[in-house]
């Protein structure tokens, strides 16, 4: 058997892990809003179309923030369009999908739901067709306690206190042509910077982030994100960063490798955001929001079937598979080894749309990622340790040697430990030792095992348990010493404490 060592020391940490890492997102695309949070006309929803069956499994991952409404959809965005009376609000012809926007549901219907599900709102703007102006208005209309038209606006319909966002995202992917309004970098910092300053002349206290490039892949990334921060670094808190991998090649092991290119966008563009503030001789750092990441291609062929201007289109519906959940494993392993930047992240979507969760007229499911990242927003708040991997290496066609182990130790806020690791191995087991004797008297709580032998394997309607946690005994702690047993191709939960 393989074998592997973790080293830690409990004075050594990464950092503090915030819990919006562990966010996710939610746009007006696709099935994620209608039919897949709200379905008026269905049995399973409450009396504000809410789909209790979807809201019992997202309030199960325990997701602490939610970014809305977009994504591409949010660049041509009238946000007024979705308050007040709801036979009066208008359908619009939505360019960045194609389809038919019923307005429905929108920002109070949004900001009800989360209370529902026990989450935050992370509000983004429109910077594509709008501006400065449009920003203020739904800033006064969210947070302004009364006496000013927005809010009283707010007011009338139905919501006598603010709703209170403190998270704003100033708008989505500027850098990319298929953004409407899309911009240069230097347009699109200058108008961060303008609507960044008079959202918060009416609120203060808010958080903002700027978008960074929408892949490393971009021609202008590093200098997109260099020139935007030039502009605007002294208005905004966070950066974002958005990726999303495939296996279109059909190469398991090279796919499983791809969270090394996250790992290294991560460090480039902290890179970069500590060049801009050397720069401006700052005393500020900028936090990373990883706000939009996940496997995204299943569903391209199907997509391209959708009948255009229909309403609520099955679009982006991939189907995830077993491999699919380790690689988002890894991902989620990779967002908390750079805790001390990462502050913000969001699994993209949420629901129907290239998510975790799914749903039909008759129920809704776990998909195979569910899994990971459920296990991680639960166990996974405290500290993140520094933790060193001493494992065997797959030479990777594009990211040269990879650890065949990814993982990392977090120490709990409740002051048990828990570690996370992905053997990536398809063959082999590998078993890890790690020396805990600083934290005496622990032992193995419980070891969660996500493994299947078909690495195709995927959960539908008909058969949702068909990827599925277990528990393991092959771990335990003697002499101080964790000793554990990853089955070849798993994710890991080990957890312990006194």
């Amino acid at each position: 058997m393989k074998k592997a060592q973790l080293i830690i020391d409990k004075n050594f940490i990464v950092g503090e892990i915030d819990k919006r890492i562990y966010g996710s997102f939610l746009e007006h695309l696709g099935r994620a809003i209608y039919t897949g949070i709200y379905q008026p006309e269905s049995p399973l929803s409450d009396k504000n179309g809410f789909r209790q069956d979807v809201l019992k499994l997202v309030r199960e991952t325990a997701v602490p923030v939610i970014r809305y409404p977009g994504g591409n959809f949010v660049s041509g965005y009238n946000w007024e369009d979705g308050v007040g009376p709801k036979e009066l609000r208008p359908c619009r012809a939505e360019l960045a999908w194609g389809s038919t926007e019923t307005n429905q549901f929108g920002l109070d219907e949004f900001i009800d739901w989360c209370k529902e599900a026990n989450t935050e709102p992370m509000m983004a703007v429109n910077l594509g067709t709008r501006g400065a102006d449009d920003a203020r208005n739904i800033v006064e209309y969210c947070n302004h306690k009364s006496g000013t038209y927005w809010s009283d606006l707010r007011i009338k319909n139905g919501h006598k206190e603010p709703h209170n966002v403190k998270l704003w995202c100033l708008g989505n992917e500027m850098d990319g042509d298929w953004q409407i309004g899309h911009k240069t970098a230097s347009e699109y910092g200058r108008a961060a910077h303008e609507a960044a300053k008079v959202m918060r002349w009416v609120s203060p206290d808010i958080e903002l982030v700027a978008c960074g490039s929408s892949s490393s892949g971009m021609d202008t990334f590093a200098q997109w994100e260099a020139e935007v921060l030039d502009h605007c670094y002294n208005d905004v808190n966070y950066l974002s960063l958005h990726t999303y991998y495939d296996n279109r090649d059909n190469d398991t092991q090279e796919f499983l490798c791809k969270s090394a290119d996250m790992d290294s966008f991560i460090s480039s563009v902290v890179s970069i955001c500590d060049y801009v503030k050397a720069k401006k001789r700052s005393k500020k750092k900028i936090m990373l929001s990883f706000d939009e990441w996940n496997v995204w291609y299943h569903s391209s062929e199907k997509d391209k079937l959708c009948e255009r201007w229909s309403q609520a289109p099955k679009l982006l519906e991939d189907e995830y598979n077993f491999e699919d959940a380790l690689l988002v494993g890894s991902m989620l392993i990779t967002l908390l080894r750079h805790a001390d930047r990462v502050k913000i992240a969001c699994l993209a979507q949420l629901v129907n749309v290239i998510a975790p969760i799914m749903t039909s007229d008759t129920g809704a499911w776990r998909q195979t990622i569910f899994f990971p990242y459920m296990h991680a927003s639960v166990f996974g708040r405290g500290t993140a340790l520094n933790t060193i991997i001493k494992a065997p290496v797959f030479e990777s066609k594009k990211f040269g040697e990879v650890s065949l182990v990814d993982a990392v130790v977090v120490e709990n806020d409740d002051e048990n430990i828990t570690v996370f690791a992905v053997n990536k191995d398809l063959d082999e087991d590998i078993e890890i030792t790690c020396d805990l004797r600083q934290f005496e008297g622990f032992s193995v709580k419980e070891h969660i095992v996500l493994t299947n032998d078909d690495m195709k394997a995927i959960n539908t309607e008909a058969a949702p348990n068909n990827v599925a946690p277990i528990h393991s005994a092959a771990s335990k702690v003697e002499g101080g010493v964790l000793t554990a047993t990853l089955g070849k191709h798993s994710w890991n939960v080990i957890r312990l404490g006194k």
